[in-house]
């Protein structure tokens, strides 16, 4: 089972805190699937949200395809993520909690398909952003020191 990242989505990781992660599969068009494979995929900013009992990935761009020539796709339009039934109504009875939404992780290959690992998330405040970086900083700095001890 191999697996290569395509694009990862750091930002929300520190803007969000994650309660619950899925894997999707993505339907993709010819041209924005060569796009993919050149790795030309940002995150951020996206999400995915219900629109008649299924799941899109709405604002996630991917690149034009440099030698798609006149047949080009819009690189913001709105995909299709395809999960089981059981999923899709694990994550609607999450989203109906106040406060929670779904935004994409990251996007890799895995046995050759696009996929995208989603998560349910509930938004961080600015003060548990702070003290976020407080501990990572608490962190680096044990670390140094233990090194500088060696």
């Amino acid at each position: 089972m191999s697996e290569s990242t395509i694009a990862l989505n750091r930002r929300a990781r520190f803007d969000y805190e994650i309660v619950e992660r899925f894997e999707a599969g993505i339907v993709l068009t010819g041209s924005e699937i060569k796009s993919v494979r050149e790795r030309r995929v940002q995150l951020q900013g996206s999400y995915a949200r219900f629109k008649d009992g299924e799941l899109w990935l709405q604002d996630a761009n991917i690149a034009p395809y440099s030698n798609a020539g006149y047949q080009q796709h819009d690189p913001r339009r709105d995909r299709k993520l395809l999960l089981h039934k059981r999923e899709l109504n694990r994550i609607y009875a999450l989203m109906g909690e106040k406060g929670l939404t779904m935004v994409p992780m990251a996007m890799y290959f895995k046995r050759g398909m696009a996929k995208v690992e989603l998560a349910v998330v509930r938004g961080r405040k600015h003060y548990d952003k702070r003290q976020k970086i407080r501990e990572r900083e608490e962190g680096r700095q044990a670390a140094r020191a233990i090194r500088q001890r060696v």
